[in-house]
């Protein structure tokens, strides 16, 4: 494999050649290239780099580049990652110019991905128990490193022994599917990347490095440190359940199914009628992968689903399935007559909901009901993110980047009055605690919490609005508070 090293430099004219020097000789000639990236130092690290490289034999393939600017620490990594993809490399190792990281541990580091055994590889000071502090760690930043390290892994789910070393091998395949570009350019850049990587579900393995501490000046700022490397932790926990825009953390499912009795699904499935004489034939627009027609066809029910995408496994969930873009309205071939109409989170997708509501409103049989659910803007989240200034879209949620429209509950009552049906139900589904991975005694507690808060105030709690809509006046189910 070709193996490159990419050694960040900043004033490092004291340590550089003693660092180049260590490299295994063994390994020296097998090197595809030894990268020195200097970042703009203001003392005498690039000339130190040239005289080292002219004396020297051709044992050690170096290059060097002196910045223009400084680009910062994270910076300098991505220049020397973009040029190890654009030259071919197969692995790039990260040492660091100052002598923090061992150049004698490189063969161990550069193993796992060499055996195929990893797409990233990170020394660790932890491995070996109590080596941090024999090799001269201080006491402040050994307890801060445990503490962040617990902190990080009991948010993602890791189980890294270390998140703070920056001794690391990547295989450049995986760096090329990250969107490292867009990282810190500053020192949280390294838990970045990890948290891309744990995203994009790649390996990685850990191998044991001698702690080293000299001279040199640290010029990290511990607690802004700290502060970032936390905020972009939460951002990915709160990314993989849709939250934010997904730089750091990516909801992987494009359609999750709520079942929860206090969830837009739950009470869909609670309004669609129990015992009848006959199966229902049901139509479900927006259907995803077909988890609310798989419980409705195995109650009995015939179901037709129809949604943007044939996600797998939605043919064998429904009884009939049509690809369609309801934005130009349902296909003929879906048909009419329908007992019950299903529109759960697809009304806020489309640019005219109320040619929508007609056009499934013309689907259901004359004694049919439509169900349909839309999330609540006026929840407080969207309306805090509002007032402190932040509003953006999200992966999913009320904030989901595909909704075209926004409604609260007046906005959503007008609607459906201008197509000419009337609510005979309407309740109020709470924060999707299910889809959030919120379980246990937390969850349980929350989900009272959430309930009774959304009964006393839905229209600054209920997460969605879920209403059953009919062609002919009835009695209301239930009093509709107004707003």
């Amino acid at each position: 494999m070709k193996v490159g090293v990419l050694v960040v430099a900043y004033n490092a004219e004291s340590t550089l050649q003693w660092v180049l020097d260590r490299i295994p000789a063994d390994l020296r000639r097998d090197l595809a290239e030894v990268l020195v990236m200097d970042d703009h130092s203001t003392d005498a690290t690039f000339d130190v780099a040239h005289d080292y490289h002219a004396s020297i034999d051709d044992d050690l393939p170096l290059t060097i580049i002196r910045h223009d600017k400084n680009l910062g620490y994270g910076g300098n990594q991505k220049a020397g990652y973009r040029y190890a993809i654009d030259h071919g490399w197969d692995v790039v190792v990260l040492l660091h110019g100052d002598g923090q990281y061992a150049p004698e541990k490189m063969p161990d580091i550069i193993a796992p991905i060499v055996d195929g055994d990893a797409d990233a590889v990170f020394g660790s000071r932890m491995l070996d128990r109590g080596g941090a502090r024999r090799g001269g760690m201080p006491m402040y930043k050994f307890v801060g490193n445990r503490i962040l390290t617990t902190a990080q892994n009991a948010i993602t789910g890791a189980g890294l022994s270390e998140w703070h070393s920056g001794y690391r091998a990547y295989r450049t395949s995986a760096l090329a599917e990250l969107d490292f570009v867009g990282n810190s350019d500053d020192f949280d850049f390294d838990t970045e990347i990890i948290l891309q990587l744990l995203g994009a579900d790649k390996k990685i393995a850990e191998v044991p490095i001698p702690t080293y501490y000299g001279d040199e000046i640290s010029r990290v700022n511990g607690i802004a440190y700290a502060k970032n490397i936390m905020i972009d932790t939460v951002r990915h926990r709160l990314g993989e359940a849709g939250f934010g825009r997904g730089e750091l953390g990516q909801k992987r499912e494009a359609y999750e199914y709520k079942p929860s009795t206090n969830s837009s699904h739950g009470i869909v499935l609670e309004l669609v009628p129990g015992a009848t004489d006959r199966p229902l034939r049901i139509l479900d627009v927006g259907c995803g992968p077909g988890w609310v027609a798989a419980e409705l066809r195995h109650r009995g029910h015939h179901v037709t689903g129809v949604d943007i995408t044939t996600t797998e496994g939605v043919t064998e969930r429904t009884d009939a399935f049509f690809e369609a873009d309801v934005e130009g309205g349902l296909p003929d071939e879906v048909g009419t007559d329908y007992d019950v109409v299903i529109a759960a989170d697809v009304i806020e997708h489309v640019r005219d909901p109320d040619v929508l509501l007609a056009d499934l409103a013309g689907r259901m049989a004359p004694t049919g009901m439509i169900l349909a659910s839309v999330p609540n803007f006026g929840h407080w989240y969207p309306r805090a993110r509002t007032a402190a200034g932040l509003f953006d879209y999200d992966q999913r949620g009320i904030l989901d980047r595909t909704h075209m429209r926004f409604f609260t509950r007046r906005s959503f009552r007008r609607t459906v009055a201008h197509t000419g049906l009337v609510t005979t139900a309407e309740r109020y589904a709470g924060l999707p605690l299910d889809v959030l991975g919120v379980d246990g005694a937390v969850g349980r507690t929350a989900g009272v919490v959430d309930k009774v808060i959304t009964r006393v105030w839905p229209t600054m709690f209920a997460y969605q609005f879920v209403v059953r809509l009919e062609a002919a006046p009835h009695a209301v189910d239930g009093p509709i508070v107004s707003s």
